[in-house]
């Protein structure tokens, strides 16, 4: 495991997940809004 990262529930919903457990493996790609210049998780895939 790597550091934290945000991950917006749509982003759970759009990989076809109902949710993300403590813990769970998951592969994203890291992507930053520039307005807010915030990181989140996208693209999320089950390891």
């Amino acid at each position: 495991g790597g550091a934290d990262v945000f991950v917006h529930i749509s982003a759970v919903e759009r990989a076809g997940m109902r949710g993300l457990d403590e813990g769970q493996k998951v592969s994203y790609d890291e992507q930053r809004d520039p307005k807010r210049g915030k990181t989140s998780a996208e693209n999320l895939k089950a390891v």
